[in-house]
């Protein structure tokens, strides 16, 4: 699942391609799933002759300021991604090891922007899990009024952090996950962090101490500036990351590069990753 990485990433490039340009053309898949009901052609018309003035995100989640409202929200769901033709980029963490193909309009096309001075711009979402939404106030309406802090611009000061884990007797793997707490954090997001904070994914939020807080804070501001200051290209993380080596699970003895046994759970409904003999 595309996390606060791969978003950033989207948003980059859109702020490189797209910003300052105008909309000339537009198709919409009718696929009343991923655009929630709203017919292609209220999205064509929200949309054609618009000129596109930002690129925003929060979270997980990304949107278009344009010169006049509404404005296209973007979710990735599963398997949710923003192309622009022509414009290559590194391998991003959700694509395992299968090669970017060479086409277009790419596969699973659910929106195709064409702008002003020839750009193309795609949505496209194999599994129909991600969705496009038109907001008049993106950050004031749900969903992404009702996400926490953004964890790579927001990252809240250690006292306060503190206290918010204080109010949750979650394990702190859920709490992690949790869009209303942290939002852009997923589930491998959450492995590596506490997995470098040395944290049980089960330990219950509200029971950390403040220097286990310290420590999640800073591995989590560090994973989060890291993955996104190489573009999401998940082939340029540092090699004893957890993430290497994470979804090893089919193997009889999986193990990190440090030669850590990797040892397998469920916490909040997700497949953890972690490693016993350093999380405590």
């Amino acid at each position: 699942m595309p996390e606060l990485p791969e978003v950033e990433a989207a948003r980059r490039l859109l702020a490189r391609s797209a910003v300052g340009r105008r909309i000339v053309d537009v198709h919409c898949a009718p696929d009343p799933i991923v655009f929630q009901g709203v017919s292609p052609a209220r999205v064509r018309r929200a949309l054609v002759g618009r000129r596109i003035v930002a690129a925003r995100r929060h979270g997980k989640h990304l949107w278009l300021e344009l010169d006049r409202r509404p404005w296209p929200c973007f979710h990735f769901g599963m398997s949710g991604e923003i192309e622009v033709r022509g414009q290559r980029r590194g391998r991003l963490m959700t694509e395992g090891r299968r090669a970017h193909p060479d086409v277009w309009p790419p596969r699973f096309l659910k929106l195709h922007l064409v702008l002003d001075d020839g750009t193309e711009v795609a949505f496209r979402d194999a599994r129909r899990l991600g969705r496009v939404r038109l907001r008049h106030d993106p950050r004031a309406e749900p969903p992404i009024s009702l996400l926490g802090f953004d964890a790579l611009r927001q990252l809240p000061p250690l006292r306060r952090l503190a206290a918010l884990f204080g109010e949750r007797a979650a394990p702190v793997k859920a709490v992690l996950l949790d869009q209303s707490f942290s939002a852009g954090v997923g589930n491998w997001i959450a492995d590596e962090v506490l997995y470098q904070a040395r944290i049980d994914p089960r330990r219950r939020a509200h029971l950390l101490t403040a220097a286990e807080v310290g420590r999640l804070r800073a591995r989590l501001r560090s994973v989060v500036t890291t993955a996104v200051r190489v573009g999401a290209d998940s082939d340029r993380f540092p090699p004893k990351w957890l993430f290497h080596t994470r979804w090893s699970k089919r193997l009889r003895s999986p193990m990190t590069a440090r030669g850590e046994r990797i040892r397998y759970l469920t916490v909040g409904g997700r497949t953890t990753a972690w490693v016993a003999e350093v999380q405590r």
